[in-house]
């Protein structure tokens, strides 16, 4: 079975395949129209068949997988801080240097199957000098640095308003509203007001950007989706057969404290406190859907949402970490490694409707 983390990952980056995928066929098409009266033919352009045209589709969507998997997982961490426009200019000098290297390995073999001969053979490499030396390897260059400009705007948009909801946007998925079935949790900060008070409202915004981050691959790996930060506040979401299945939906929360209890002394060094949180669940139906004029958002409506506010603010009243509503726990098949405590029949702020409220316990 993949991983969740995994399955994430790889949707991620296999739209960067396909643009280049695409790019590149545009381009083909393109310059094939363009240079088909012009006598290049023999000096730096390739005679296409169908052979080298296989080679050269996969070739591009290799590159532009190997562009993704760089850019998510490796080349944007080191690149964070840096503004957008940063970003962008250091990003196409790295990619800029990797491209050219790609093109030095990956236009021989090409020249070597159009020839049918082997990489050692002089015409290859006397051809793949001409290459460098004309035309057709500036227009080759435009139409790679196009597919990479793309990409990164791609990466960008995905990284700031989720590629989950990109994914929505360009599918239409949430056009037309939709009820679904979901699970909540509302993650709350504890104490964050008097920690904003002793550490200040810089060194609290930079504790905000270091413990979403240390919660993220939690909440990854256990199928959920962020809903919505609101302050200290992160709303997680699961459609309902990933969030019970293993247990996700509660599994995230005692992962996303062992994370915190893991970087203990990082916390101390750079902010001298580590951060405790509670969380409320709850389970219910809520419609999905597109909505905004200037700016579009994919949002949840439904009481569900109150209702798990409201749960997640008794926390404090009955001195623990997490409640956890009785429609929702009758939906999870804990094993004994949970104990269950019920906290009796409750009402909520706002609500006429009580309801049964239970904490968990994780040996």
């Amino acid at each position: 079975m993949l991983s969740p983390k995994f399955k994430r990952n790889a949707s991620r980056i296999l739209p960067f395949g396909l643009i280049w995928l695409v790019s590149g066929l545009v381009f083909l098409v393109v310059e094939r129209g363009a240079l088909q009266d012009m006598d290049l033919q023999n000096t730096s352009v390739i005679e296409m068949n169908f052979e080298i045209f296989v080679f050269s589709s996969l070739a591009i969507t290799i590159v532009g997988l190997l562009v993704g998997t760089i850019e998510l997982l490796f080349i944007n961490r080191i690149f964070e801080n840096k503004s957008f426009l940063k970003k962008i200019i250091y990003k196409s000098l790295f990619y800029s240097l990797l491209l050219f290297l790609i093109t030095i390995i990956t236009f021989p073999i090409a020249v070597s199957m159009e020839l049918q001969s082997n990489l050692l053979d002089i015409r290859v490499w006397e051809k793949l000098l001409a290459y460098l030396t004309s035309y057709t390897h500036i227009s080759t260059d435009i139409q790679l640095a196009s597919a990479l400009v793309i990409s990164l705007f791609y990466a960008e948009i995905s990284e700031n308003i989720g590629h989950g909801i990109l994914l929505n946007f360009f599918t239409g998925k949430y056009h037309q509203p939709i009820e679904e079935k979901r699970i909540f949790m509302f993650l709350d900060m504890k104490s964050s007001t008097s920690i904003a008070e002793k550490i200040g409202h810089i060194q609290y915004f930079e504790l905000l950007k270091t413990y979403y981050a240390d919660l993220s691959e939690a909440i990854i790996n256990c199928s959920g989706e962020i809903y919505q930060y609101v302050g200290d506040e992160i709303i997680v979401s699961w459609k309902l057969g990933k969030g019970i299945k293993n247990n996700n939906c509660v599994q995230c929360f005692y992962n996303m404290k062992a994370d915190l209890k893991k970087q203990e002394e990082k916390y101390f060094q750079k902010f001298g406190l580590l951060p405790a949180f509670k969380a409320g669940f709850h389970i219910g139906r809520v419609t999905t859907g597109e909505i905004g004029a200037i700016k579009k958002e994919i949002i949840f409506t439904g009481d569900v949402l109150n209702t798990t506010s409201r749960i997640q603010s008794l926390c404090n009243d009955f001195q623990v970490d997490n409640l956890i509503s009785k429609d929702l726990l009758q939906e999870l098949e804990l094993d004994k490694a949970f104990a269950v405590k019920s906290l009796g029949i409750n009402e909520l702020k706002g609500k006429r409707k009580s309801i049964e409220l239970f904490t968990l316990t994780k040996s």
